[in-house]
């Protein structure tokens, strides 16, 4: 699934503080604006894998102009692709038995073709274009 909500970003002293309002203890730090944003990312990318495992209610995003924000923080766009974190941390494999008809398996046996790795390929796109 695909998510874009607003953080705010606060610098406080050597470091730049982030939260996801709309994301309940979406929180993190980062050393300049470019690295909060690039731990933002991740934050929220990590705490919708666990909504969506946990089968939470994630929350709709709020509109930027109906947020409280202070006059010091920094408002930005954040993008989460859980489908693409998952593939990025989640890589530990799974054994999975398939059936193929007979004549499928002869074929990619003949071509040399790698099934687990064309399997994967198919269930990626499928799943990144069911959202």
């Amino acid at each position: 699934m695909k998510y874009t909500y607003t953080a705010l970003f606060k610098k406080e002293g050597s470091k730049v503080y982030a939260r996801v309002p709309d994301l309940d203890g979406c929180i993190t730090t980062g050393k300049n604006l470019d690295d909060a944003i690039d731990q933002m990312t991740d934050a929220m990318s990590n705490w919708l894998v666990v909504a969506e495992d946990e089968g939470m209610e994630i929350p709709q995003p709020t509109e930027q102009s109906r947020l409280k924000t202070g006059s010091d923080e920094v408002v930005s766009l954040i993008k989460a692709d859980t489908l693409e974190y998952r593939a990025k941390t989640d890589i530990k494999s799974v054994r999975k038995n398939v059936s193929l008809p007979a004549f499928l398996a002869r074929l990619a046996d003949q071509k040399k073709l790698n099934c687990s790795q064309i399997l994967q390929e198919a269930l990626y796109q499928k799943l990144n274009n069911a959202v």
